[in-house]
């Protein structure tokens, strides 16, 4: 009837290999990340360029339609504000690691 509940150990989510351990995996994982934020910076500046864009083209009179620039202008917003607040995480947690004690 009542199915019986298993404590089997969970797979690590990261390999701790010797050869993975290291330098090596560090200098990688912050590499990645430093191209992930580059990545995510360029992004929104072309969210920035597309949106100047359209607000020149609805100034113009070459589109007529509102919500477009709108639309546009509310998700540059968002993607700001997000990139803001990882900011704010990251150094957060950068204090955070300068505060520990050795």
């Amino acid at each position: 009837m009542i199915d019986q509940i298993g404590f089997l150990p969970k797979k690590p989510l990261v390999s701790l290999d010797a050869k993975t351990a290291g330098s090596d995996g560090a200098a990688k994982i912050a590499k990645d990340f430093g191209s992930f934020l580059n990545d995510a910076m360029n992004g929104l500046n072309k969210q920035q360029a597309a949106l100047d864009t359209l607000n020149d083209k609805f100034v113009t009179g070459e589109i007529a339609d509102a919500h477009r620039l709108t639309i546009a202008a509310e998700k540059l917003s968002l993607s700001l504000e997000m990139t803001v607040q990882i900011r704010n995480k990251v150094i957060e947690a950068y204090q955070e690691v300068m505060r520990t004690q050795i």
